[in-house]
């Protein structure tokens, strides 16, 4: 049993390594990205500070949309894009791009509702001292919902975990393509377990990481 594992951990260590990549890659793209959509998609609403129902309703339908597509559908459907970005359609950074396309509105759209939980009357009080937009933004809404906009990027970072599995059965590569390559093509269930395992306890660390940041951000605890 442990013989089989022994002769993999180099390969299990080359596969750790292709989804961290692909995590921080996706998850830093998100939050780049993600954040200053969400600040527009919360800013643009009907009854918040800028009047803009065009701009709302066409950021909407677009997060919408790609929302919508089951992530191996979209992996499929953007392979030209993915080949203009990185020249191939195939690989680990070939799989970060439809998993950035994929992280970037679902984090805007946690940002949104992250937002919109900031009390308004904090927001009127620092309109009438005449904050900016820039320093509502920042100072005001960014302060108040920190510590939801951090337990945001936990939940996508577990999340794309899972995503970064199913682009490894593309050819992405990844701890999850080890496991499906050794636990189900080749029936090493021993190796598979213990991949399981890895990525259980990954998974543990990433969430009480993101637990303790959310608890030091959060004014109320």
């Amino acid at each position: 049993m442990f013989d089989n594992i022994i002769s993999v951990l180099p390969e299990i260590q080359i596969a750790f390594g292709e989804t961290l990549y692909m995590l921080v890659i996706t998850v830093g793209f998100a939050v780049l990205l993600g954040l200053p959509l969400g600040t527009i998609l919360y800013y643009s609403r009907p009854g918040s500070v800028i009047k803009a129902p065009i701009l709302n309703a066409l950021l909407n339908g677009i997060v919408n949309l790609i929302r919508s597509f089951p992530f191996l559908i979209l992996m499929v459907a953007i392979i030209p894009i993915t080949r203009l970005i990185v020249g191939t359609s195939i690989g680990t950074t070939a799989a970060t791009v439809p998993m950035v396309i994929g992280a970037v509105p679902y984090f805007a759209r946690f940002v949104e509702q992250s937002l919109l939980e900031v009390n308004r009357g904090i927001i009127e009080a620092a309109e009438s001292m005449g904050a900016n937009h820039f320093q509502i933004i920042w100072k005001v809404l960014f302060s108040e919902a920190r510590s939801g906009i951090a337990s945001s990027i936990t939940i996508i970072t577990v999340s794309f975990l899972s995503y970064s599995a199913v682009a490894g059965m593309v050819g992405g590569g990844g701890i999850g393509d080890f496991a499906i390559r050794y636990g189900y093509y080749r029936y090493q269930m021993d190796v598979m377990i213990f991949t399981i395992v890895i990525i259980i306890i990954f998974v543990q660390i990433l969430q009480f990481t993101g637990n303790y940041f959310v608890r030091k951000l959060d004014k109320r605890l």
